[in-house]
This record gives structure tokens, sequence and C-alpha cells, in this order.
């Protein structure tokens, strides 16, 4: 028990049950210091079970449905996870996979994996988090964990504040694609972060900087109605119309007449 107690948990994520139960079954993980304690099919149900059972390294494949292992690699950087990634790649993802290291990816082993490389990079890892537990050890007394809560939602609300951002800048012609460009996300995942970081969707938020935007626009009465339109983003003066009276409640000709603006 107090051998078992001295091993690093880890997680294996791959959405290729050959793959993933070859790794896990076939590899003396605990005679380099490490003991697997959950298998996973992709991203989303890994970063489920990190978040109710902390582990210390994962073991991800870099394409997989619902959240790839780039998209878990950015969500526990974001968080702050102490949680070490090493990367499994196919050779097509070899590229891909150096961008991750923004993320604090640890390392990526080359599909099929080689017997000797796990030994390489498991050992070398193992190295690294007993010198982090014995640093831990040294300064726990002194740690209240505060600063590193104020380091999670700095991240978090960097990234948010950079999308908002550049929404008001360009929220005439911009889309989803252009946002994950910048932020370096793929397009699905990005709409589930902002999501969970702001409580409304992306789309939502992007009607909503429109919409403000045509209001403030309509009270310069020198502009027609179908131009503010175009100003803001819509080629369709009914899809202008509709969108705003959805959003204001009104038509943009029954805003301009309450806010006193009417064209003479």
């Amino acid at each position: 028990m107090d051998a078992d107690k001295k091993l690093y948990t880890l997680l294996v994520v791959d959405d290729e049950p050959g793959t993933r139960n070859t790794l896990c079954s076939c590899f003396p993980w605990e005679d380099i210091g490490f003991r697997i304690v959950f298998q996973a099919n992709n991203g989303q149900e890994a970063l489920e079970y990190i978040k109710q059972h902390p582990v210390d390294v994962v073991l991800c494949d870099i394409r997989m449905p619902v959240l790839s292992g780039i998209d878990l690699a950015r969500e526990l950087y974001l968080s702050r996870s102490p949680t070490k990634v090493v990367f499994l790649s196919g050779y097509r993802d070899f590229e891909y996979a150096k961008k991750a290291l923004d993320f604090g990816v640890k390392n990526y082993i080359l599909k099929p994996a080689k017997y000797k490389e796990l030994v390489n990079v498991f050992s070398k890892l193992k190295s690294e988090l007993d010198e982090e537990r014995m640093n831990y050890g040294r300064k726990e007394s002194g740690s209240s964990g505060e600063g590193s809560q104020d380091g999670i939602f700095n991240l978090e609300d960097q990234v948010i504040n950079t999308i908002k951002s550049y929404v008001q800048r360009n929220y005439r012609n911009v889309t989803l694609e252009d946002i994950a460009k910048l932020v370096h996300m793929n397009p699905n995942y990005l709409s589930y972060y902002f999501k969970q970081k702001t409580g409304k969707n992306f789309s939502d938020f992007l009607t909503e900087v429109k919409m403000e935007n045509a209001a403030r626009l309509l009270k310069n009465v020198e502009l027609k109605i179908h131009q503010v339109g175009r100003m803001v983003g819509y080629s369709n003066s009914k899809n202008f119309a509709r969108s705003f009276k959805r959003y204001f409640g009104v038509t943009p000709k029954q805003y301009r007449h309450k806010e006193g603006c009417d064209l003479i």
C-alpha cells in the first residue's frame, strides 16, 4: 500500500480502444513510477474526470472527437492545472503538436509508441515530479493558494477580453472562425469555451454588439436605416430589421421615433 502511494497517477486518453488498451496493459508503468487510474475516449471525458479526480499526468492522442488533445491541453493550461500533458501523435500531426508547447505540453511521442521512448519520456517526467513534490513540501507551510487562483482568473479573463475586444472592433464582418484563429482554438471548442466562461453563446454576444452599435448609429439622422444595417454587417435590410426587433422589441424606424430622432 505504501509503495502504491508513491506512484504518480496517469490518465490515458485515446479514441482508439486498441491503442489505448495496448498502452495500458503492455507497458510496465508501475516499474517507472506511474499508476493508470483512468482511461478516456476523448478530451472532454478526460477533463470531466480530472475536475473530480486530479491526476499527475495525462497521456493523450491529439485528434479526438468532442474535445481534441490540443483543446484539453489548453483548458488545463488556462486553469493552471498542475497536471502534466504528454501527446501521442501521428506523423501528420507533428507540426500541429509543436504548437501545443505554448500550453505547457511536456513532450510528444510519435505513434506507434516505442518502448524505449516511453521509458525515457516518463522517467524524466517522474524526476521532474519528484523535484516539484520536494519543493512543494518545503514551501507548503507558507502557501495559501490565493495567488494561484488569481492566476487562473487572470488567464481566463485575458482570453475572453481579447475575444470581446476584437469583436467590438470588427463586429461588421467578424466570424467565429476569425476569432478561433486569433486565440488559436478550433471553432467548436471556442464556442464551448466562450459559453462556459461568459454564460452566453458567441453568436448572441456578436448580435448584442451589432445591435448596440446599430442603435447608436440610428441616432444619426443623416444615415438611412438600410445604411445602418450594412454598417453593422447586414446586406439585407429585412434581416437587419428582423434582428433589431428581436433584440430591442421595436423596428429600427420605431426606435428612431421613440428616441426622437426621426428623419425630417
